[in-house]
């Protein structure tokens, strides 16, 4: 059964989190955060994402989809729909001229739980990296260690991040392009040590509704490219493929990722998930 927004509008008798105490009030953005609280608790309990009393990581790293992440997330907790204790956390890798005060004002002007971490991982990358490469594989690698090492010193059984839907459309085809495999980024996954759930609430949401929703609640945006390196080519190829689609076939964006959650193995060539050697006829 589908969530409605209905399920998710009410206010509490105390009124909303103070996060969006200066939010606006126009009937476009409560439609665009009826939106998008919709889809997060949609794709929270599709994937059995949340069990009562766990903690959670909220990984923020100052860009528009955390801030997001971490805004809806807030608010289904104060909403009564979310029943586990968040916890962000930021972790400054050392980049050059990183604005140090920001996410920790902010986090605190808005009686949000946090902790910030430091560590110089810039360093490493630029000594591993030849100059004019793109860091952004290695530094996401030194990055999400730290964030599981921190998770379970904080007693969190979930790291959670901001990925939403273009980013698992991107990376699908990403890996099928340039990979030979058919893989995207799935909203639950364990790590491999087995110990920490990584989560993606966001799944089912758009960019361009986190980009507006991002706008309208003025964040404090930290740009992701302070060390000078850009996210590769073929990640942006992907982008500018999957928006020129949509400018001339809109909604094919929302029909490819129901079609991640809708394979028919039978009907594809791994011989791993269809038994193919087994297929016989049965009679007349």
């Amino acid at each position: 059964m589908g969530i409605h927004e209905a399920d998710v509008l009410a206010e509490p008798a105390e009124g909303a989190f103070p996060l969006y105490r200066d939010a606006p009030s126009s009937v476009e953005f409560n439609k665009l955060r009826k939106r998008l609280l919709r889809l997060t608790r949609q794709a929270i309990e599709d994937y059995a994402m949340a069990r009562p009393g766990e903690r959670w990581l909220v990984a923020l790293s100052g860009g528009k989809d955390s801030y997001g992440l971490l805004a809806v997330l807030m608010d289904l907790k104060w909403r009564g729909l979310l029943p586990v204790e968040l916890l962000a956390c930021n972790l400054d890798q050392g980049q050059p001229n990183f604005p140090k005060n920001v996410l920790p004002d902010y986090l605190n002007a808005n009686g949000i739980a946090h902790r910030i971490e430091y560590r110089d991982t810039y360093s490493v990358v630029t000594e591993k990296i030849a100059e004019g490469n793109t860091y952004c594989s290695l530094c996401s690698r030194l990055r999400r260690g730290h964030l599981y090492r921190i998770a379970r010193e904080e007693g969190c059984s979930a790291l959670v991040l901001g990925h939403h839907r273009e980013d698992i459309l991107e990376t699908f085809f990403m890996n099928m392009f340039h990979g030979g495999r058919l893989a995207a980024m799935p909203p639950k996954l364990m790590n491999d040590e087995g110990d920490v759930m990584v989560l993606r609430p966001l799944a089912l949401c758009a960019e361009a509704d986190l980009a507006k929703f991002a706008e309208g609640m003025k964040f404090p945006i930290i740009p992701c490219d302070l060390c000078g390196s850009q996210e590769g080519l073929q990640r942006n190829a992907m982008k500018a493929m999957l928006d020129d689609i949509e400018k001339r076939m809109p909604g094919r964006k929302d029909t490819m990722l129901r079609a991640l959650a809708n394979t028919r193995p039978s009907h594809l060539l791994d011989r791993k998930l269809f038994d193919f050697a087994g297929l016989m006829p049965t009679g007349a």
